[in-house]
């Protein structure tokens, strides 16, 4: 037919050389893909060498720039906004693997749709400060224009319909394949590509970015597992006599301790890193843990995420066990969560939750109903005074408003602080630069990495002395008090600890974090205990002289021995041991049960002990039993 002489005219003619244009166009754009990814895994050369890797990388990206081509009949500009858009997705990871050692998954597009005006102030803290990366996205940008003003189309308009229809249909594939639809699972699983559940780094190091997200979108993505309630039973019934033990153990006193959990921002103890065996920047924290319990905290989470921590040990359900749970508070559709909170609520406790931030960031309003809270003090309620340093609100504030919450009579409280000073980056200047600059690091820190650590320890070192602090305050009180205080997770200064190391010799994501749970009246024996943080809340209310929960209880008998399995992301150790896995697999069903709502049909039903004091800091039982694994 011939051209209707209104028509632009085309720039390349015939079938064939259309196609030819795509193919290179599409291997152009695979390679390119390639080369963001880097590293060991999908280079550009293995399109050639296992292109079954690089070619599923860049599907979705084939598919956006073939809907386009269909829709705008030009090819270099379809091709140069998919990979103008796949662009800005790798350098927003790049800023995610730089602060907290993970890639971009799934949930972190479901968690910045619900953060809020709060959340989204705080993620751009870590937007890059160099002026590079924002000329680069305008550089790309303006050759996108310039391709969509310029370009001639590549074929005629008509016929309209059959474009159209092609468009669509490619448009439809995309969605699909965005949405998780099943089929994709063919393609996008670890028998055909790499895929490490326990580690979105590996499987995005190997297959690509872009697979890593589909995969982890397409298998654990799509809801939690089926709980095995036979396992759960078989669990249980495993550990009845020391179940029955436990709850029915008494201790002297009867006055319940008011209990105060600190969650410290970021904080570890920096004697882990080489060059600072021998420091001193937590000493409070040392001297505490003289007559306290103390020892390193197992984490689900690096550099961030600090809810996930939050979660583990305000439930006492540890993350492992749920895929699908990356941000739970953003993700829970539980009206009802069981965990420290009710228990505490059922024994006459008045539960206080403090934090000096926006109270809908992480959705922590709607999370604290869920798990019980009486009363959320957030930001807008503490004093007009409260002090400030750096970015956030200072640790002193924090500790003002504790010790202004706590009463001289009535029931006896809970007071969960969430701490912020310490939060990241690290590049904001303090309150007292002097101070800040005074700090000793090893003279193989230079420049930023420098002065990010030393601002780093300028605020843990103020978490540290409001320890002492609140401490001190709560021994000269009469009513009985615990203080348990932890660290949510390291803090993402990556490029100090590339250069200084461990001590141990393993990697940032192996490492653990610190914890101390002391009674400000005592001075017992000290008691070093490893831990994880889901376990926290059952040491915590055996302490405080409450044993009649039976899931606590539980956690305390069978989860020491799987502690070590709960660490960070990336790095946690395997179940090689037949007995731990099959242990661990029936506490997987457990949990999942609890969260539900459907496990106290299945715990023993023992009768409940008056709530006491305990004098001393050995936990109930003292040793629990060797693990043994649940029938098949």
């Amino acid at each position: 037919m011939p051209l209707n002489s209104t028509q632009p005219r085309p720039l390349w003619r015939g079938t064939v050389s259309r196609i030819a244009l795509w193919l290179v166009l599409a291997v152009l754009f695979v390679w390119l893909t390639g080369v963001l990814d880097g590293g060991k895994g999908v280079l550009p050369a293995r399109l050639f060498d296992q292109p079954r890797f690089p070619l599923a990388n860049a599907l979705p990206g084939l598919l956006l720039a073939s809907a386009l081509l269909a829709f705008s009949r030009r090819a270099l500009l379809s091709f140069g906004v998919a990979f103008l858009l796949q662009g800005l997705l790798y350098g927003v990871n790049m800023l995610k693997v730089a602060n907290l050692g993970t890639p971009l998954l799934p949930a972190d597009f479901r968690m910045v749709g619900q953060l809020g005006n709060g959340g989204m102030h705080l993620l751009g803290g870590y937007l890059p400060h160099s002026p590079w990366p924002y000329l680069l996205l305008l550089t790309g940008v303006g050759l996108v224009v310039l391709m969509w003003r310029f370009e001639k189309p590549l074929f005629v308009q008509r016929p309209r319909g059959r474009r159209l229809l092609a468009g669509g249909v490619l448009s439809l594939l995309l969605l699909s394949l965005l949405a998780g639809m099943p089929a994709w699972g063919r393609i996008y699983n670890g028998k055909v590509l790499w895929l490490e559940p326990w580690s979105a780094r590996s499987t995005a190091i190997h297959s690509g970015l872009v697979s890593e997200l589909l995969m982890f979108q397409l298998h654990y993505g799509q809801g939690q597992r089926k709980p095995d309630r036979a396992a759960a039973t078989q669990l249980i019934g495993q550990y009845a006599d020391a179940l029955h033990q436990a709850m029915t153990a008494s201790a002297a006193g009867a006055v319940q301790p008011d209990i105060v959990v600190v969650q410290s921002e970021s904080l570890f103890d920096p004697r882990i890193m080489r060059g600072f065996e021998h420091s001193r920047f937590t000493p409070n924290l040392t001297r505490l843990a003289a007559h306290g319990i103390s020892g390193q905290l197992y984490v689900p989470t690096f550099g961030g995420g600090t809810i996930r921590t939050e979660f583990e040990v305000l439930t006492g359900l540890s993350l492992r066990y749920f895929d699908n749970l990356q941000f739970p508070y953003l993700q829970m559709n539980h009206k009802t969560v069981p965990g420290l909170v009710r228990v505490l609520n059922a024994h006459g406790y008045e539960t206080v939750a403090l934090h000096g931030n926006d109270p809908a960031f992480w959705n922590r309003t709607t999370a604290f109903k869920a798990l019980g809270f009486d009363r959320f003090v957030s930001r807008s309620s503490f004093p007009g005074s409260a002090t400030m340093d750096g970015k956030y609100m200072a640790d002193s504030a924090m500790t003002d408003e504790i010790l202004s919450q706590l009463k001289d009579s009535g029931p006896p409280q809970f007071i969960f602080a969430i701490s912020i000073e310490a939060h990241g980056p690290y590049d904001i200047a303090p309150s007292h630069l002097a101070e800040r600059d005074a700090i000793k690091v090893p003279d193989n820190l230079t420049g930023k990495a420098r002065l990010e650590l030393q601002t780093y320890l300028y605020h843990i070192g103020h978490a540290d002395s409001e320890l002492g602090r609140l401490v001190s305050q709560l021994a000269k009180r009469q009513r009985p008090s615990l203080v348990l205080f932890y660290g949510d997770h390291l803090p993402a200064l990556v490029d100090s600890y590339k250069i200084t190391g461990f001590v141990d010799g393993q990697g940032m994501l192996g490492q653990a974090g610190t914890w101390l749970l002391v009674d400000p009246h005592s001075r017992g024996k000290p008691k070093h205990l490893d831990t994880a943080a889901w376990l926290l809340p059952g040491e915590l209310l055996a302490q405080a002289g409450i044993h009649d929960n039976a899931y606590f209880a539980l956690t305390s008998l069978v989860g020491p021995q799987l502690a070590a399995l709960t660490r960070a992301p990336g790095a946690a150790p395997t179940a090689t041991d037949g007995t731990l896995q099959r242990v661990d697999r029936a506490m997987a069903s457990l949990e999942t049960l609890r969260l539900n709502g459907q496990l106290d049909s299945l715990l023993p039903k023992l009768p409940k002990t008056p709530s006491v004091l305990r004098t001393t800091n050995s936990a109930v039982p003292s040793t629990p039993p060797v693990l043994t694994p649940p029938p098949e």
